[in-house]
Parts: C-alpha cells; sequence; structure tokens
C-alpha cells in the first residue's frame, strides 16, 4: 500500500483515466462509481437548476473510443476482452465499445484500491448482466458479493406488454475476500414489534425454543424438568450474550463450560426462561438485544431524490443510498474515491461520514456542484481544491532519468535488440527510449512505462500512446 499524492477534498476535471493513471497505487479504501449505463440516451440538466448547463451523452459507438483501448485490454487481461467480443456479438458494437470504455478504467481502479478494499459499480438492466462479467474478469468471481437491488419507486414509462422499469443494480466486489464490513440495519417493522407482546425486569421479549437441530452430545438429549426434547431435536440453550447485560450477570461465570442440560437450568433459576400453559420451555429473547433488521440486497427504503437535494443533475442519486454503502464497507478516516463524480453525492456523503475522498469527472461542472452542495447541506464555508492537471505518482521509488543509459542498456536486452513497434532488430544506438503511456497522459517515468523504439516507430507514435502506435502501424501493414 502506499499513501495519497493528493489531498483530501480534490475535484479533478479531465479523463478520469488519465487522472487515475497519474494515482498512487493500493491508495484507496472504497470506489463507488455511477457510470454512464450505456442507455442510448442523451441527458442535461434542466435550465434554472443547480446543475444548469450539466450534460452529457450515454450513447456508445466504437467511433467514440481510443482505438487504442482494445489493444491495451486485449494485451494485459486477453479473457477480459474475450468476454466484451462476446458481448458485441450478442449485443452489438455500442455494448462492445461500452465495455472496452469501462474496462480501461475499471482495470486502473484494480490498482489503485487496496487489499481491504471494495468498490460498488451503480449501473441498471441495459448493461449489468455484461458488466458482471467484465467485473467477475477483472476482480475475479470470488470477489463478487451482492448485486443489490435499488427500487426507485417509481416507473419509467414503457411501451405495452413490459413490465415497468423501477430499479437500479449496485454490483459490490470486494477483492481481498476480507475487507471492512460494518453491518447495517433497518428499523423493525410494527408487524414483527408486535410479537414482542411478553415483558419483564429487563425489557420486552418474545420466546424462541429452547432446542434444536443439530445433533450433540449425549447429554443434549436427556431430561430436563422432566422433559425430553421432540424428536429429531436436542437441547440448545443460547449464549450467554443472547441476554442484556443486567440479565448476563445472573447466569454463573461458569455458564459456557456447562452442559446443554446444565444451561438450560441456570436459564430457568435466573428466570430466563418462560414456560408455556403447555408446559414447553422457551428462552426469552430480548427486544433491546437486537439492533435491527439486517440489509439485505433489496433496497426499497430509500427513496428517490427529492425537494432541496435535487439539483437537477440528470442522474442524481439520493445521498442516503451512498452513505449506506460507505458506511458498510469503509472507516472513518478511510479514502472514497468517485470516478465519475457528476453532480459529488458520494463527495457529499463521505464528507458527512468523517472519510476523505476525491472525485473525478470530465464535465467543470461537477467542481462547482460540489463546492456548492457542501456549502448548503452541510453548512460549511468550503473552497476545495480544484485541478484539472495530471498527478505525479510517488509510489515508484527513484525514478531514473527517461534516457539514462543504464535504461536503454536494460530495455535492450528486455526486448532482444528488437523495437517494440515494427518488432525489427536494429543496432543499439538507433533506438530511443519512449514512453509506453506519455506522461502528459499519466504515465511515469518508471523503467516499466519505458521502452526502446527505432526513429520511424518514435516519429509515428509522437506523443500517442503505445497501443495508438501498434493501431497505426496495424493501419500501414507494419503490424500484423
Amino acid at each position: 500500500m502506499s499513501e495519497p499524492n493528493w489531498a483530501n477534498q480534490t475535484i479533478w476535471t479531465g479523463d478520469n483515466i488519465d487522472v487515475m493513471r497519474g494515482m498512487n497505487s493500493e491508495s484507496v479504501d472504497l470506489i463507488y462509481l455511477d457510470p454512464p449505463f450505456n442507455s442510448d440516451q442523451d441527458y442535461e440538466a434542466p435550465i434554472g437548476s443547480p446543475a444548469e448547463g450539466a450534460r452529457f451523452k450515454d450513447i456508445w459507438t466504437l467511433d467514440d473510443l481510443d482505438v487504442a483501448w482494445h489493444g491495451e485490454v486485449a494485451e494485459i487481461e486477453p479473457g477480459l476482452y474475450e468476454v466484451i467480443e462476446a458481448a458485441g456479438a450478442a449485443y452489438g458494437n455500442n455494448m462492445k465499445a461500452y465495455l472496452v470504455m469501462m474496462s480501461v478504467r475499471l482495470l486502473e481502479m484494480r490498482r489503485l484500491l487496496k487489499p481491504s478494499g471494495s468498490i460498488y459499480l451503480h449501473c441498471d438492466d441495459y448493461a449489468d448482466a455484461y458488466l458482471k462479467l467484465t467485473m467477475d474478469a477483472i476482480f475475479g468471481k470470488d470477489a463478487f458479493c451482492n448485486s443489490i437491488t435499488w427500487q426507485r419507486h417509481s416507473s419509467k414509462a414503457l411501451s405495452i406488454r413490459k413490465y415497468a422499469r423501477n430499479s437500479d443494480r449496485i454490483l459490490f466486489y470486494r477483492p481481498s475476500g476480507g475487507g471492512t464490513w460494518n453491518q447495517q440495519y433497518v428499523e423493525f417493522s410494527e408487524k414483527y414489534l408486535e410479537t414482542f407482546r411478553y415483558e419483564d425486569d429487563f425489557g420486552r421479549y418474545n420466546t424462541q425454543p429452547l432446542t434444536g437441530g443439530r445433533p450433540g452430545g449425549e447429554e443434549a438429549y436427556g431430561e430436563f424438568r422432566g422433559i425430553l426434547p421432540s424428536a429429531g431435536r436436542a437441547w440448545a440453550p443460547p449464549r450467554r450474550e443472547k441476554f442484556p447485560p443486567d440479565a448476563q450477570r445472573l447466569l454463573p461465570s461458569s455458564y459456557e463450560a456447562l452442559g446443554p442440560i446444565s444451561k438450560c437450568e441456570a436459564l430457568d433459576e435466573a428466570g430466563l426462561l418462560h414456560w408455556s400453559r403447555t408446559g414447553n420451555p422457551r428462552y426469552k429473547s430480548y427486544l433491546s438485544m437486537r439492533e435491527g433488521v439486517h440489509v439485505g440486497d433489496i433496497i426499497i427504503d430509500i427513496f428517490r431524490v427529492t425537494g432541496q437535494e435535487d439539483t437537477g443533475y440528470p442522474t442524481q442519486k439520493p445521498v442516503d443510498l451512498i452513505k449506506r454503502l460507505i458506511t458498510a464497507s469503509s472507516n472513518p478516516g478511510d479514502v472514497v474515491l468517485d470516478p465519475f463524480c457528476g453532480c459529488a453525492t458520494a463527495c457529499v456523503a463521505a464528507e458527512e461520514l468523517g472519510r476523505q475522498w476525491i472525485g473525478i469527472d470530465i464535465a467543470p461542472k461537477a467542481a462547482d456542484l460540489v463546492v456548492q452542495r457542501l456549502r448548503d447541506e452541510l453548512g460549511l464555508f468550503f473552497t476545495g481544491i480544484h485541478r484539472d492537471d495530471i498527478p505525479r505518482r510517488t509510489d515508484l521509488g527513484v525514478i531514473p532519468p527517461p534516457a539514462a543509459v543504464d535504461n536503454r542498456r536494460v530495455l535492450f536486452g528486455q526486448q532482444e535488440g528488437r523495437c517494440r513497434g515494427c518488432l525489427v532488430s536494429f543496432p543499439f544506438r538507433n533506438f530511443t527510449v519512449d514512453h509506453i503511456v506519455p506522461r502528459s497522459r499519466g504515465g511515469t517515468d518508471h523503467i516499466d512505462n519505458l521502452q526502446l523504439l527505432c526513429g520511424a516507430c518514435n516519429s509515428t507514435k509522437g506523443t500517442g500512446t503505445q497501443e495508438e502506435l501498434i493501431a497505426r502501424l496495424k493501419v500501414q501493414g507494419i503490424r500484423p
């Protein structure tokens, strides 16, 4: 892991692929992205709204892409490119173009995430199935945790003979399989609360079976107060921690070491069993020991943006939705990245929750919105940091000069004397040290980003990327 090479509360204006290439590896704890959905629509904020002037096109064709991105994905993750090719065959070139655009960015996000980090990708059913395969290929299928469904509480207009479309998907991945997890809860329903119809000195309670279906030792099947467990069941008294602290003090200190029937007797003596009219013992389950209902993968309790929170941004998400994700998968002080920050909802949510944050958006309007929202919604005199440059990585150690003789010798040996462009062998003196990804687009001076090109290929490449050079050489018939 490395230290961030940027300041907290920074908004970048620019293409997020270039900005992310300049960010230090393993420096982000949580990524939330709400990218274009490939919805085949143009979006524009209404006149007079705080987001007036914000607009983006969510229509993708192969002509919209940097042609080099195809080669970049195919070289780094050939399996991923096969997934993209299959999606293109099934859905068309617009889906292929969209997934290529997303893949080069998700590959950078994988590099930026700490081993304990998590990523949430917000999408809908236009592309969720294809994005799931893409995320599986990049982060690993075992990193997949959930496909969360968020019901927007309104239905989009559709032609007849179809169900209304009123939900989004959020793909949740935790690459390490471990990482941060803070269980989230929602309030109990009134109907559920009504089941706690009993009350004693320790509070309201309902009753739970004192037996379980798991096999136990011989004693677990014996008599307790003259009663045998029913067929296929065994005595299974709860742990001490199931009861309120004051009730726990009534149990013997040796409680956990006791056998099942001795535990049942201790519970009875402490008044923590409830005996039914028919003489059936059950233990008391107290409402105070329940934090709420575990949040599931279907979210129906958070509504669409309304009122003062609504900036007019075309695809704005509610801050409470993003706060739930950030709270579950990060801790105060952690770094949250939103690479498609739009109207800055994730930045606002992170600030409210005491997290550090950075946002990137290609539209300058995003920087204006984050300043305005943090002032209006949080009452902060906030200015933030607005950058439109490309950060320089500081996690690569001492970076030698790009034209150093030692670098040329190492690269000459690695390339076996062949140009990385045309693949032709040349004498040592005919080579020029070149950046695979230009510094102007987030590339570094580290040897991993350096190569040797012959004079002709270096001239053809110019200020482009290596994959752009290869694409040009293919058009010229020089590369297969």
